[in-house]
């Protein structure tokens, strides 16, 4: 408080009073009341009488007036300190005091918020020194109060650099010199307080609830994913691994001639490596294994609706046609993919624990079982490693040499979903679809508050719709450069691991690359509702690389504009 007084009192004595100015200039050179009183009038009278008494003062006395006649004339009123008493007092003179007025009250409000920031983050300090958590409902409610105090302190960080840009849009009308510097750069502040309003979100990942995944010998679960891209896939892979881990056994990985081609976009063997023992097989590894009786012995399906395991018939054929053999297809419960209900570990263990060796419960990307733990950034199962499900090492060292030729360290990602989502989007309330001229101005905000040069656009748009967000998103008069992956080049040599390795072109290879660049970057825009940008921000949580300024495109606002349906 002591503190606070005292830079309020140096700002006074700093900036100009406005009362002070209207005390100082009560007594101006055109006061009648003073002049013309009749003791100065009585007296002027007597001394110019007594003047005229002595002639030869007379001369010199209309020399002077002559004088001061000719000056008036060629010099106008500035000789007899008119033009200066108006001028104080003129409109950009009061402008510029209401303007420093102005100041001193923002950086009143400014040392305020401050003050609320500094005690929100004492307390969230505070809530942080809590026990580990060893279920699910203590681990969710020790998660509530940080996420709340997150969402509080970034609302004050926003307030604080608007506060500071109304400050340096005020000094900016004034020849100040150092001034504006000197009132916004306060050593006290550090730059709004020693924050820095798009840090890396600390998401205490050590502090998880975790679980071993301790696989008994000879005991597989065989992972079937079909439903979507491959960004759906990746997150079905990460649920199977959740269920592999419940069930006991080794996941199964499935194989390129029914599915994804895995191996060139992740990194299997770092699965394993990160639990220090093989919980994780390709088909090829189950393959020489059980290659006298690749059958599977149980299909229990998660899903009933629409089909059984979310399995259609296509996929039966190509099954079988890699020489899998399998009985009745049996669903474990009533569960519709459309509407799946929340599930508990003990429903999971009860109906899909068996001793069978090879069992197999099929698509289960929209299972929901305890999604809070499953979902938390670092995943639910105890590892050494940052994250289990990451890109290979080829297409990590092509992202991170992509960033040293074209972005540097400071750039934000954007995802720009485009193709398909005009629909998919209007389906939702509200809409998730934003016209390009929307869109640019809610990146010029990021852009402002991130303080970057740069842009990486990961983009399905049409080049019509690209050219057009690049000529509007522009911060303080400058367009800011949106950087799309150039096509190959001989002369370059960012991209030269993945030609060496024969992974050029590949488009799941592309689609991974285009993530990880996101991943690294210090703010990410994504598309809301796309598993493309979900997958981002998985990895972004997991790699500790994920900011406060992280948030989907336009957040919080709907489309400007919507269109009918058909």
């Amino acid at each position: 408080m002591e503190r606070e007084s005292l830079d309020e009192d140096e700002d006074r004595l700093n900036l100009i009073d406005p009362d002070r100015v209207d005390s100082k200039h009560e007594r101006s050179s055109f006061e009648i009341n003073g002049f013309f009183s009749s003791s100065n009038i009585g007296r002027g009278f007597t001394s110019f009488h007594r003047l005229g008494s002595n002639k030869r003062y007379l001369f010199p006395i209309f020399l002077l007036l002559f004088i001061l006649l000719v000056l008036y004339f060629f010099t106008g009123y500035s000789m007899f300190g008119t033009d200066a008493s108006c001028k104080f007092d003129s409109p950009s003179t009061r402008m510029r005091e209401s303007e420093l007025r102005a100041l001193y009250l923002l950086r009143q409000q400014q040392l305020g918020v401050l003050t609320i920031l500094n005690r929100t983050s004492s307390a969230s300090l505070e809530s942080l020194n809590c026990p580990s958590v060893n279920s699910t409902s203590n681990f969710s409610s020790s998660l509530t109060p940080p996420s709340l105090l997150d969402g509080v302190k970034s609302a004050l960080q926003r307030q604080i650099l608007l506060n500071n840009q109304i400050q340096k849009l005020i000094l900016s009308s004034h020849q100040l010199g150092n001034l504006s510097s000197d009132l916004i750069g306060d050593p006290n502040f550090g730059g709004y307080g020693g924050l820095d309003e798009c840090r890396k979100v600390d998401l205490r990942i050590s502090e998880r609830r975790t679980m071993d995944w301790r696989p008994k010998a000879n005991k597989y679960l065989f992972a079937i994913c079909l439903s979507g891209q491959m960004s759906n896939h990746l997150i079905c892979l990460e649920k199977h691994m959740f269920f592999a881990a419940l069930l006991n056994r080794v996941l199964v990985i499935p194989s390129s001639k029914v599915d994804y081609q895995y191996n060139r976009v992740l990194d299997i063997d770092h699965i394993n490596q990160c639990l220090g023992r093989k919980v994780v097989i390709s088909f090829e590894e189950f393959y020489e294994t059980k290659k006298h009786h690749l059958h599977i012995d149980r299909f229990i399906c998660y899903f009933s609706l629409p089909t059984p395991c979310f399995v259609d018939e296509d996929h039966i054929k190509k099954l079988k046609a890699l020489g899998i053999s399998f009985g009745k297809i049996n669903p474990a419960w009533v569960e519709d993919t459309k509407n799946p209900i929340e599930r508990m570990v003990k429903d999971v263990e009860a109906k899909f624990s068996s001793d069978d060796d090879v069992i197999a419960i099929g698509d289960v990307f929209y299972a929901k079982v305890e999604e809070e733990w499953v979902m938390q950034p670092g995943g639910p199962l105890a590892h050494k490693c940052k994250t289990l499900i990451e890109p290979s090492r080829l297409i990590m060292v092509t992202a991170q040499r992509f960033i040293q030729t074209f972005l540097g360290k400071n750039f934000i990602a954007l995802h720009f979903r485009r193709h398909g989502f005009l629909k998919f989007c209007n389906a939702k309330k509200p809409s998730c679809f934003f016209p390009v001229p929307q869109a640019a101005d809610c990146i010029s905000q990021v852009v402002q508050r991130a303080n970057v040069p740069v842009i990486y656009l990961s983009t399905d748009a049409a080049e019509s719709e690209t050219d057009l967000l690049q000529s509007l998103v522009v911060v303080n008069g400058k367009a800011v450069p949106l950087v799309k992956r150039p096509a190959r080049n001989s002369a370059e040599k960012w991209d030269a691991l993945l030609y060496r390795h024969g992974l050029e072109g590949d488009s799941q290879v592309e689609a991974m690359l285009d993530k990880t660049i996101c991943a690294m970057a210090n703010v990410f825009i994504g598309s809301s509702g796309s598993t493309f940008t979900e997958d981002i921000l998985r990895l972004r949580k997991d790699w500790g690389s994920a900011s406060n300024c992280d948030e989907y495109l336009c957040q919080g606002e709907p489309p400007n504009f919507i269109a009918e349906d058909e």
